[in-house]
């Protein structure tokens, strides 16, 4: 799915309340002890995609209205972490979800970004813009599977996905 393609995306983010500011992150970090500094590139994508989710978000938890909602994603036992606290820090809960099918897409996204950055730096307008699109679809397919496997559990829009997927893979940086 390109990302022009959000019709099926869009319907969803309709279903969530974006309005209600309880249904929203305003805190989103990476766990310290997962991550380690990345090169300029890889830093700046992760701050990038902090401010957007930031600025603008729908987070929600089915069944619970304690939001707004704080987030730090980390890696717990080889599993991707998600701890929700409250605005105030509280805990909500943490949420475990195995790497594993996420391993194809972040080894693909990985190729495709060494390529972008790559070809930003030689490459023609035209050559830039075909990696970039083929970048973009492995985001949407990546951000999909997130919002999969949060399924019931929590409920954002496509937008919050592609960038919380964003940090995901800067998890992969480590090391």
């Amino acid at each position: 799915m390109m990302e022009g393609d959000g019709g099926m995306a869009a319907e969803a983010d309709k279903a969530i309340d974006t309005e209600t500011s309880n249904h929203r992150l305003v805190a989103v970090s990476l766990d310290e002890a997962s991550i380690s500094r990345g090169n300029p590139d890889q830093e700046h994508e992760r701050a990038i995609a902090i401010f957007d989710i930031l600025e603008d978000n729908a987070f929600t938890i089915p069944g619970r209205d304690l939001g707004p909602y704080g987030l730090v994603i980390g890696l717990v036992e080889n599993k991707l972490s998600f701890a929700i606290s409250t605005e105030g820090g509280d805990p909500v809960m943490t949420h475990l979800l195995s790497l594993s099918p996420f391993r194809r897409v972040i080894r693909d996204y990985e190729m495709v970004c060494e390529s972008y950055y790559s070809a930003i730096r030689t490459a023609s307008p035209s050559q830039i813009e075909a990696i970039d699109m083929g970048r973009r679809g492995l985001h949407n397919e990546a951000s999909e599977l997130l919002k999969q496997r949060l399924d019931g559990k929590v409920d954002l829009d496509h937008q919050t996905a592609r960038r919380l997927f964003t940090l995901v893979f800067a998890l992969h940086w480590k090391g």
